[in-house]
């Protein structure tokens, strides 16, 4: 009989922000994998490490970090190719992934290559409630239109979407931050623009985009409101 896939999201990096069920699965888990960097730590395993049973076997997927697909493709095909031999010697496995799994989440590629094995869910916090919370900034309301994307579009691909909509959150800022800049301005809304950065961790870094470092790494965003609501 075969195990069952867990991809279960750990919320935006506070330990604390585990949900109940997240952590219940996590602690009674044999195996457990997670996402990596080349080299360096995970912050998947980081956030989890306290309900991480102390017999579990662990499952460590390297993913590298750059813009080309093909070798991020290959280290989900060792990932799949390992969680999937697990699972078939009747091993349930609790996947790791920061976050929610199912928004911008490395879970959906690994599930993708082992859909002929159950899986569930469990949501976890997005790094864009997190954001909103910690700045205490109303979103959208009643009928507008929030547009969220990755800051790797085109640059006029980015001005036209976040022109258009009533509210924008641009996710996965890193390189690209000098970009988003460019675009804000050309649009006259850096004073409407939060910057954010690892959300409800020690090193949160949370400021107007005016503000910002020079530098932005890849848990950051931008969040954008343009204040057409009149009750707010």
């Amino acid at each position: 009989m075969t195990g069952i896939l867990y991809g279960i999201g750990l919320g935006p990096g506070a330990p604390d922000l585990l949900t109940l069920r997240a952590a219940r699965l996590i602690g009674q888990a044999g195996v457990v994998a997670y996402p990596a960097p080349e080299g360096g730590e995970s912050l998947a395993r980081g956030i989890a490490a306290e309900v991480i049973p102390a017999g579990a076997r662990e499952i460590r997927i390297e993913v590298p970090m750059r813009p080309a697909r093909e070798p991020a493709q290959a280290a989900y095909d060792k990932g799949a190719a390992e969680i999937g031999a697990a699972l078939a010697a009747g091993e349930d496995v609790a996947l790791l992934c920061e976050g929610d799994p199912l928004f911008y989440g490395s879970f959906m590629y690994l599930a993708a290559r082992l859909k002929e094995h159950p899986i569930e869910v469990v949501p976890g916090i997005t790094s864009l409630s997190a954001a909103t919370a910690a700045a205490r900034l109303p979103l959208v309301a009643r009928d507008e239109r929030l547009e969220v994307m990755s800051a790797g579009l085109p640059e006029d691909e980015l001005a036209a979407r976040i022109a258009a909509a009533d509210a924008a959150a641009i996710l996965k800022l890193g390189r690209h931050l000098p970009k988003l800049r460019r675009v804000v301005e050309r649009l006259g809304l850096t004073e409407r623009t939060t910057f954010a950065q690892h959300v409800s961790m020690d090193r949160q870094v949370l400021c107007p985009l005016a503000e910002a470092p020079d530098g932005a790494a890849y848990f950051s965003l931008l969040l954008i409101t343009k204040g057409r609501d009149p009750w707010l």
